[in-house]
């Protein structure tokens, strides 16, 4: 299967936030930069380089683009650590959730929308933080540190060719992706009536062992986000698809960091 072809069967990534927004024909159409194999571009003048860079998503526009967002999140999260409040935890999350549809279905729209998505979700990440430290003291580094970890050894196994998304790859990952958000929902809603789904939160073996899968799931989201914004680059998407890359990005990052602060816990706590 083509890199194209995979682009639009899969949609790019396990990732809720990466769904029916790939290139038409028109979109990759008259890109000289993006030829087949047989049609090279070592004739392309500098000049078609720099007008294709500024036309077309990019790899290191998206790395850019990532760092812009962590930078935002972590100048929200000192925000949110310095005013902790469950009210505005609650608020930024709410905002954060609005945020995130509005750039899953409006992409053109992600310069702005992804930037206040980061902002806040990072006042509601340093929130969560500091409560989560005045209970179990040093839990926040540690989070961080695991995070990044692991977003730094999937990266290099991912390019190295040790992890390379298939087709079944993708659509297991999305599926379990799928079935935890299913699982989150109907534990949202039983909380209304007073109940829930006890392993969610319970420190016994099960409830850890449920948080480890959860960990895992939303560390391999990031393998497809990976795949997806290289893939993005090589097909020539929209620009804007820049932004979009590098916010469902940071949905699985913070996702990521979400779990494995509440696994850190479900630990201490035994």
């Amino acid at each position: 299967m083509s890199k194209h072809s995979a682009l639009n069967r899969f949609g790019r990534s396990g990732n809720p936030v990466f769904q029916d927004h790939f290139s038409s024909p028109s979109q990759t159409q008259g890109r000289t930069d993006v030829a087949s194999p047989g049609l090279q571009t070592d004739i392309a003048s500098p000049t078609q380089s720099v007008t294709a860079q500024s036309q077309y998503m990019t790899l290191d526009g998206t790395v850019n683009k990532t760092g812009m967002l962590l930078v935002l999140c972590a100048i929200g999260a000192f925000l949110g650590w310095t005013n902790p409040s469950p009210v505005i935890i609650i608020s930024s999350v709410i905002i954060g959730f609005v945020l995130a549809l509005i750039t899953t279905f409006k992409p053109q729209n992600a310069q702005y929308t992804a930037t206040l998505y980061a902002a806040v979700e990072g006042v509601a990440l340093g929130g969560i933080t500091f409560f989560a430290e005045s209970q179990f003291p040093g839990i926040g580094i540690q989070a961080v540190g695991l995070t990044f970890g692991i977003l730094a050894s999937l990266l290099f196994f991912y390019k190295i060719g040790i992890i390379k998304p298939t087709e079944n790859f993708r659509l297991m990952i999305f599926s379990a992706t799928a079935g935890i958000a299913l699982l989150y929902l109907i534990n949202f809603i039983m909380s209304f009536f007073g109940t829930g789904i006890g392993f969610i939160h319970s420190n016994g073996l099960f409830g850890i062992g449920f948080s480890v899968f959860v960990v895992g799931i939303a560390a391999l989201n990031l393998v497809l986000d990976f795949d997806f914004i290289e893939e993005g680059s090589e097909i020539g998407l929209p620009k804007f698809m820049e932004w979009y890359g590098a916010f469902a990005l940071m949905v699985t990052l913070i996702w990521l960091y979400i779990e494995i602060l509440r696994l850190l816990m479900k630990l201490r706590s035994r």
